[in-house]
């Protein structure tokens, strides 16, 4: 299918940016009238305001300007600090299960990738900073105590993060101090022995309340249904906030998360029997051996500073850090065959021993406001970032491999740990990434709104693989429109375009980077209010075409590494989400994605993406006895299949399943609370991914929490 072309009338709409930013900075110096004031005191709450008193902040989202999702022209879904706690999510994969849209790929024990509209998300943003996610893989269970909600951004977002594709972007909003002394503090216990301890404390520390304090821990420990898999996690947060002067905030956090498992997963199970058949294993197979594990440090810390120039202009300056370590002891079982239909043998091993650094630095500095064109105040936004990272890996050869395994499952002692040898040369990545964009939301009428941006990106990689010297560098810059009609109050229609532009770090099977993916993101969407405000419908129709994306190919034995090639994929399809309250003691969540994905030569590609999927998520308390709540989730997809096996050839099937889980949750007292959840109620049996052929889902399992709260 050829690729869209872009409407001639979105073109001239970069000249109004230029007219618009010029106009922006002449205002900057200007006195803001007692209109402008009356109109910011009538902004929304949530917006970032320098009072006498210190104020609650969080991000702006998709674009940067104060805009309600209802008036943002592209798919965006929240997942409420409420909500995660409801329903148990206490890492970042299971509260991305919660988001409409969103497929959780947890390929490996430590492995995840997150799909949305086909793609793999390879961006972040924490509040509202652009931090690019590498290959857009998450390496252990993230904690998500530490946030107090996640917006999921879909489809192509250039604009913010700069470096993008069209599945979106998943900003973290981080937990911020309040203007209130409050804390609560949690226990929880649950299948497999896992357990849990929270603390969340915050407080002012000067007597005005102009500056405050919180303070977030978490542990849990515990093990799994997956044969001999062991894993335990801490998580600390800190962050102090609070007046400069009469027209400056400055906030300074800091995290850490230490997450270590033994008896992890290295790629995955092997389902396939010579000439193709399905085998089905008991949900805890697993082909580790009892010397494996795998650590994990993750560290971030961040600084802000945020200066009201006049009534309508801020400026924010800000700098993140985020340090990430790895030591792992790896068990890769695969086969070139098939495994023997009767024996179930076929299966060779190889160990791996690595060790991984990745150190990151990111500045930026935007200029955030409104301006007076055509009569009617207008808002803009102008940015510059430059991100720096340096990672590297090393690794100890071993002396053994490429062992003949018994017929599986096998025992976890088939292969002694193998003698390893001293740590190669390291393989080291330097990147930097300099970015230079803005928007400006246009009034044409009262009804009528436009809005246009653009992203300059320019990034150099350099460093060594395998003991070559490489260099790559390369700049772009994308294009961003959209525009929005009041039919009603309540009912606004959308249009918005989006370039695609995103250096890869995948590597082709000779260890040499792949050239930049780019393409083009179109959307179509309509989103309403009902009763009062209180839901939110979006309706919204998306067509996405992205050249040269890297494509997993499979695993070479020889260096342990994964290497990619370029496919060219477009993506088209619609969505539907309900999100809100539907009475004052009962919220939904509603959502369904239907998408067609072709390839190359036009064929079906990424056969491992559902091509039909819906989430629900429903809490309710009862009206005559508040106390109790109650609620039910239930994510659904249709049948995938894997692609083919790189060693065999062969494909997986998973037919359509739909999982349930469910809470109930008692107010004791005011104070004092009990919630007890349940995963997968119906206890059915499912592989968990196929994006690169996973393991079995958890099967039924419970939590009982008990958190007091002061």
């Amino acid at each position: 299918m050829t690729r869209p072309s872009p409407s001639p009338a979105a073109l001239p709409r970069l000249s109004l940016l230029a007219l618009g930013l010029f106009a922006a900075f002449q205002a900057v110096a200007q006195p803001a009238g007692d209109a402008a004031a009356d109109a910011a005191d009538a902004k929304d709450l949530d917006k970032v305001l320098v009072v006498a008193q210190r104020a609650e902040r969080v991000s702006n989202g998709a674009t940067n300007l104060d805009l309600a999702i209802k008036d943002t022209p592209q798919s965006i879904s929240v997942v409420s600090r409420e909500q995660m706690d409801n329903f148990g999510a206490n890492n970042l994969n299971d509260a991305l299960r919660l988001s409409p849209g969103i497929q959780v790929e947890e390929w490996e024990t430590n492995r995840t990738n997150y799909i949305s509209r086909g793609f793999e998300i390879v961006n972040t943003q924490i509040d509202g900073i652009g931090l690019p996610n590498g290959w857009g893989i998450v390496t252990g269970a993230m904690d998500s105590f530490g946030y107090d909600k996640i917006e999921v951004i879909r489809g192509a977002n250039g604009l913010l993060t700069g470096v993008g594709n069209a599945a979106g972007t998943i900003n973290y909003v981080r937990k911020r101090p309040t203007n209130d002394e409050e804390g609560s503090v949690s226990v929880s216990y649950g299948s497999w022995g896992t357990k849990r301890e929270t603390v969340d404390y915050s407080s002012p520390i000067t007597t005005d309340g102009t500056w405050a304090v919180r303070v977030v821990a978490a542990h849990e420990d515990g093990g799994s249904y997956l044969r001999d898999y062991d894993k335990e996690r801490t998580y600390l947060y800190g962050v102090v906030d609070g007046q400069i002067g009469e027209n400056g905030t400055l906030t300074a956090g800091y995290s850490y998360q230490q997450a270590n498992s033994t008896g992890n997963m290295w790629g995955a199970l092997t389902f396939n029997t010579v000439g193709g058949g399905q085998v089905a294993w008991d949900r805890s197979a697993s082909t580790t051996q009892d010397w494996t594990y795998w650590n994990s440090n993750n560290q971030t810390g961040f600084l802000e500073y945020t200066h009201q120039l006049s009534d309508n202009w801020r400026l924010k300056l800000a700098y993140n850090y985020r340090r990430t370590t790895s030591d792992d002891q790896l068990f890769f079982a695969y086969t070139f065959t098939g495994l023997d239909p009767v024996t179930y043998e076929g299966l060779n091993g190889y160990p791996y021993k690595g060790q991984d650094k990745t150190t990151a630095n990111l500045g930026t500095a935007e200029l955030n406001g409104t301006y007076s064109l055509f009569g009617r105040d207008q808002e803009a936004m102008l940015g510059f970032s430059l991100a720096q990272s340096h990672g590297g890996t090393t690794y100890n050869p071993a002396f053994s491999g490429f062992d003949v395994l018994p017929g599986f499952p096998y025992a976890n002692n088939v292969v002694a740990e193998p003698t390893w040898g001293d740590r190669t040369v390291p393989d080291t990545t330097n990147q930097r990434i300099k970015r230079t964009y803005g928007v400006t939301r246009v009034s044409l009428t009262e009804r009528l709104k436009a809005m246009v941006g653009f992203n300059y990106t320019s990034f150099e990689r350099e460093g060594q693989t395998g003991g070559v010297l490489y260099r790559q560098s390369d700049s772009h810059t994308s294009p961003y429109a959209g525009v929005t009609w009041d039919f009603s109050d309540d009912v606004l229609g959308y249009v918005s375009y989006s370039d695609i532009y995103q250096p890869q770090d995948q590597t082709d099977i000779n260890k040499v980077y792949l050239d930049p993916t780019k393409g083009k993101n179109y959307e179509v969407g309509v989103k309403a209010n009902w009763l009062d405000q209180r839901l939110l419908t979006t309706l919204a129709v998306f067509d996405a075409k992205q050249d040269g994306l890297a494509t997993y190919r499979g695993l070479d034995p020889a260096s342990g590494n994964y290497y990619y090639e370029p496919v060219d994929v477009q993506s088209r399809g619609v969505e539907l989400e309900v999100t809100g309250k539907v009475t004052d003691n009962l919220d939904v969540v509603l959502g369904y994605t239907h998408l067609k994905m072709d390839g190359d030569n036009g064929d079906d590609t990424f056969p491992w993406v559902a091509r039909n999927a819906a989430n629900l998520a429903i809490s309710a308390r009862l009206p005559s006895y508040t106390a109790l709540s109650y609620g039910v989730s239930a994510r659904w997809q249709a049948g995938t299949t894997s692609g083919p096996d790189s060693y065999s050839g062969y494909t997986v099937h998973q037919d359509a399943y739909a999982i349930f889980n469910a809470f109930v949750g008692w107010n004791i007292t005011d104070d004092l609370s009990l919630r007890v959840n349940a995963n997968n109620i119906a206890d059915k049996k499912y592989i968990g991914s196929l994006y690169q052929i996973g393991y079995y889902g958890a099967p039924r399992n419970t939590t009982a929490t008990l958190e007091y709260r002061f």
